[in-house]
């Protein structure tokens, strides 16, 4: 076993350090990329190569400022809510409670605000480089992607090991050796969670409203009513598409991943309290610190083992496919043998544990690897199911050449087929860990699934960068058509890995939330949940409806905001298409912006204000049944949700590339009424994949997190029995 405490911290800190000084590496990297048009690559430069570049440039800079005034009105409203919530916590926690939140919550902003500001620097420079060489795009693209994956574990990481040592320090607890106080300690520092799932909450919902909003108004106005392409400069929505796919797929995905990191690694530090040894109290830390430095391993390996040919020699593009789904593999590879070199090295050869004796440390293993491979398998199983490569898919495309309502009923049906396997490899790794090392092997379950979170950030943020260079590249109207072409080969590759991410992301919530549950469990001495007590058996009724209120809200949210983004197209194009007067993109911005952050403050409340109602108006029972019921609920609505609107999606492009042929062998290209009601399906699913979908994520999550950091309080508005303070019950003496 590791004993040396100045080698633990080093292996805690130094990894850190390490991402983030990697990442600025990659920074620097794709800020030497010029924009220049390449004198040296073509023989003869265009004339029009000035004009191209600048309206690459003006086109880049209107959907960076877009974004980041986004970000700024956003934070404005965080900071507000930071404070009054951060009031409330102090009031019913504790002063160390707060300091956790409020440093979570800033971590997550400063991950958020990175994380944006590398997307929109990357995209005009993807766009560019593929003017030469889509193999040059694709590394630029990537680069920009691991400069999130990094600098955000890492930030996290760094943030919560910083946190951890000043608590030590004697400020807030006279740390001492016993259970009780590190017991004290960790659960303070799970206000460090539930600070960056606030963050995570807005960011998710004000992100999918602000880009389904703009997407939806887009498609209805600019496809449907004037027949535009995609991105055309024309449509005057077209970029606040394309502010809204950094703001969803940058932004909240990025808070919605350092939200489970944050609350996997808090659930377990409060189950570890009982390790008197400062390297196993260390443990669940310790293996997100390897997984940067296996992050940073693979990133170098890959372009080795994976070389992008050029779309001219493989037009289907399989090629980036397959070196996006290459680096979740070899991480994966890679992260299994330091899974099991941790373990022995962290952990007593047998130990006990809360309920569970006996305990070997390769069980521990066991646990985070069942975690890590699960993960992986729930991605290739939502590829398969949202990938136009595979039959399901293609099924949906051919049923749309009758109509859009058979379109959608296949694709619904899709969606619940889908949730088969994804819960058989939950509930396996949840069985075989929790047998193991009980609630713990839960919460190293769910570490495991984020082992690889560095590289999922990275091929994450590189689906909305490529994304956004398609967009500048339709824009940009001199610029050869190939270069669409080349982008559009990026971005196909991007939307299946954006799909493994989303599974990835519900997979890891769902373990998060009942690692998260495990621990409120304990600090509300909720010793059973018995469904036969009628507080336990309401709540978990009320718990189960959650998730369908929260996707109701937020899909009516997007269909308001559509509606306004659809006026004002139509408004401006007269305009446009008759007078040749200017698009205003920016009012559009403005109509996505206002919609999205005021409609995602009355989800926002469903989730926070549920659990607390619950657990302080209704005894601790009652929490356990709310927190059972919105668990169980929101893992089959998400995975469902997610893969419905995805497979729509790639069923209309599908469609699109003039792929699908009837059993006829009559094809159907872009214009059929098969395409028409492919636009339909994929314009019903957007707000299913991109706002409520993912976001209920956050569901999960923070109802169980607000549980945890509220359980003292719960327990003292409880009865002796579970039920609510104000129920008279006999108690036993």
């Amino acid at each position: 076993m590791l004993t040396d405490g100045t080698t633990v911290d080093l292996l805690l800190i130094v990894p850190g350090i390490f991402g983030l000084l990697w990442s600025v590496k990659e920074w620097l990297a794709v800020s030497k990329v010029k924009l220049d048009g390449h004198p040296g690559f073509f023989a003869k430069q265009s004339e029009k190569t000035v004009g191209i570049l600048e309206e690459m440039n003006t086109i880049a800079t209107t959907i960076a400022g877009g974004a980041m005034d986004f970000l700024y009105t956003e934070y404005i409203i965080m900071a507000i809510y930071i404070v009054v919530f951060g009031a409330i916590l102090c009031g019913f926690t504790d002063a160390a409670t707060t300091v956790a939140f409020v440093a979570g919550a800033i971590t997550s902003i400063l991950c958020g605000w990175i994380g944006m500001r590398i997307a929109v620097y990357t995209n005009v420079r993807t766009t560019h480089q593929c003017w030469a060489k889509m193999a040059w795009g694709y590394d630029v693209a990537i680069q920009g992607g691991s400069v999130m994956g990094l600098s955000l574990v890492s930030l996290g990481l760094l943030a919560l090991v910083g946190l951890m040592k000043f608590f030590r320090s004697g400020v807030f607890f006279h740390f001492e050796t016993d259970e009780d106080g590190r017991t004290k300690m960790y659960e303070a520092i799970a206000g460090y969670g539930l600070g960056g799932s606030s963050i995570a909450l807005f960011g998710r919902v004000g992100g999918g409203i602000y880009t389904k909003a703009a997407d939806v108004g887009a498609d209805l106005s600019g496809k449907n009513e004037y027949g535009l392409e995609e991105d055309d400069y024309r449509n005057p929505a077209c970029i606040a598409d394309n502010v809204g796919d950094n703001v969803g797929d940058i932004a909240g995905m990025g808070a919605d991943l350092f939200g489970s990191f944050a609350e996997a690694t808090c659930a377990a530090l409060v189950l570890a309290a009982g390790f008197e040894d400062y390297c196993s109290q260390m443990y669940p830390v310790l293996v997100s610190s390897a997984g940067i430095v296996v992050g940073i391993i693979t990133l170098v390996v890959c372009p080795k083992l994976f070389k992008i040919t050029e779309i001219e020699d493989d037009n289907t593009g399989k090629s980036v496919e397959k070196g996006l789904k290459g680096i979740l593999v070899v991480s994966t590879v890679l992260m299994t043998p330091v899974v099991i070199w941790l373990s022995n090295a962290c952990l007593p050869n047998t130990f006990n544990m809360k309920g569970q004796e006996d305990v070997k440390w390769w069980y521990c293993a066991l646990a985070i690897i069942l975690g890590l491979w699960s993960g992986l398998l729930i991605g290739f199983v939502t590829e398969y199911y949202t990938s136009s490569t595979y039959t399901p898919v293609r099924e949906i495309a051919t049923s749309q050449i009758q109509s859009a309502a058979t379109g959608i009923i296949y694709g619904l049906a899709l969606g619940y087929l889908s949730c088969i396997i994804p819960v058989l490899c939950l509930g396996i790794t949840v069985l075989i860990a929790h047998s193991l090392c009980g609630m713990f092997g839960v919460a190293l379950g769910a570490l495991g699934m984020l082992g690889t979170m560095t590289l999922a950030l990275t091929i994450d943020a590189y689906g909305p960068i490529s994304d956004n260079a398609g967009g500048i590249a339709e824009m940009t109207r001199d610029l050869p058509d190939y270069v669409r072409t080349r982008t559009d080969c990026l971005d196909a590759a991007g939307n299946t890995t954006a799909a493994i991410g989303k599974g990835f992301a519900i997979g890891s919530a769902a373990l998060v939330s009942l690692a998260l549950f495990g621990a409120f469990c304990k600090r509300a001495d909720v010793e059973t949940v018995d469904i036969l007590n009628p507080w336990v058996f309401t709540g978990l009724l009320f718990g189960a409806m959650i998730p369908y209120a929260f996707a109701a809200m937020t899909m009516k949210s997007v269909g308001k905001a559509a509606n306004e983004m659809y006026e004002e197209c139509m408004r401006q194009f007269p305009l446009i298409m008759n007078e040749n007067v200017a698009p205003d993109y920016k009012k559009c911005i403005q109509i996505s912006t206002n919609a999205s952050l005021k409609e995602m403050i009355a989800p926002g409340l469903l989730v926070i204000l549920s659990p607390l109602v619950a657990g302080i108006g209704f005894g601790k029972n009652a929490c356990a049944g709310l927190l059972s019921g919105a668990l169980v609920s929101s893992v089959q609505l998400a995975i469902s949700m997610s893969n419905t609107g995805g497979a729509w999606d790639n069923s209309k492009k599908f469609i699109s590339a003039g792929l699908l042929k009837d059993k006829n062998g009559k094809l159907h290209v872009k214009g059929s009424d098969a395409h028409k009601n492919s636009v339909t399906g994929d314009t019903v699913g957007d707000p299913l994949k991109d706002t409520s979908g993912p976001a209920l994520n956050i569901v999960m999550k923070l109802t169980a997190i607000l549980s945890l950091v509220f359980g003292s309080a719960i327990k003292a508005y409880s009865n002796c029995k579970g039920g609510p303070i104000w129920l008279k019950e006999v108690c036993p003496a």
